[in-house]
């Protein structure tokens, strides 16, 4: 079943899509990036997927993307708009695991530890601004304090796996996948393929998560 909720925040209304599970045990909260909304095909195959699983997917969408803007704000309103809608994640009681692609999957390793988190799921981490290796935000992911999965595209120009540094943290990689995880036709994936990759990976990984 799904359906969606407004949620009032201190920088204004975000909006929740729930993708409920028929008996769930965790809630998956995901949320989009700053160039993009829920329709994103990685969020969209997660929220498919997962439910029969026993995973309720929450697709976030932020305060400026409802509003109808085109620039996500600066960091600390991100990260004041998920603390604002956390309670509304958590009211069912369940374990949450926090986590968004791009700079959705920022949020969520900066706030983890602080909201009550289990565990987090970043997709496709910006780990440095394209061709600015030297621009690192390797420290938040690195400081996310809970078990972290990244989900990373081989050829991500924001960050190719072989860049990650070494942390307590796992990394799958999607072969020849770009930011939005699409993959050129010398791959020889398909998107079904591709996403099979990625929502196989993650149910088996929330499977394994101990402290959830």
């Amino acid at each position: 079943m799904t359906q969606s909720e407004i949620v009032e925040t201190g920088v204004g209304e975000a909006r929740i899509t729930w993708a409920e599970a028929r008996k769930p045990r965790i809630v998956l909260a995901v949320s989009h990036g700053a160039a993009g909304g829920i329709g994103a095909r990685d969020l969209q195959g997660l929220a498919a997927a997962l439910p029969p699983r026993g995973v309720t997917v929450a697709l976030v969408e932020q305060p400026w993307r409802v509003a109808g803007k085109k620039l996500a704000p600066a960091p600390k309103t991100l990260d004041a708009g998920w603390r604002d809608l956390w309670p509304a994640l958590a009211k069912a009681g369940l374990p949450v695991v926090a986590g968004g692609r791009s700079a959705g999957a920022r949020v969520a390793c900066r706030t983890a530890v602080e909201l009550g988190a289990c565990a987090v799921l970043a997709l496709s981490f910006p780990l440095h601004p394209p061709g600015r290796p030297e621009k690192s935000r390797a420290d938040e992911l690195l400081g996310a304090g809970v078990p972290t999965l990244v989900v990373q595209g081989g050829n991500d120009p924001f960050g190719k796996p072989a860049e990650f540094p070494e942390g307590d943290y796992e990394l799958l990689e999607v072969p020849y996948a770009d930011h939005g995880f699409a993959v050129p036709k010398k791959a020889g994936s398909t998107e079904e393929q591709v996403l099979e990759v990625i929502t196989s990976g993650v149910a088996t990984w929330i499977d394994g998560l101990r402290e959830c």
